[in-house]
């Protein structure tokens, strides 16, 4: 049986959520969310700039 999830679902979903959490708390998580993704991607970006940095050390 395929799981999915359209808009009306998403936004009962969302509606729970916020419900539960409150909108300050829920605001705070996304933030976090997003700066978690941000600095991931910096990280994989910078990880090819740490190898060429490193072996320009040697």
């Amino acid at each position: 049986m395929p799981f999915r999830l359209g808009v009306p679902e998403l936004l009962i979903i969302l509606v729970i959520v916020v419900l539960l959490f409150g909108v300050g708390r829920v605001s705070k998580i996304s933030g976090e969310l997003g700066s978690a993704i941000t600095s991931f991607r910096k990280g994989l970006k910078g990880d090819d700039e740490n190898k060429t940095d490193d072996s320009k050390k040697d």
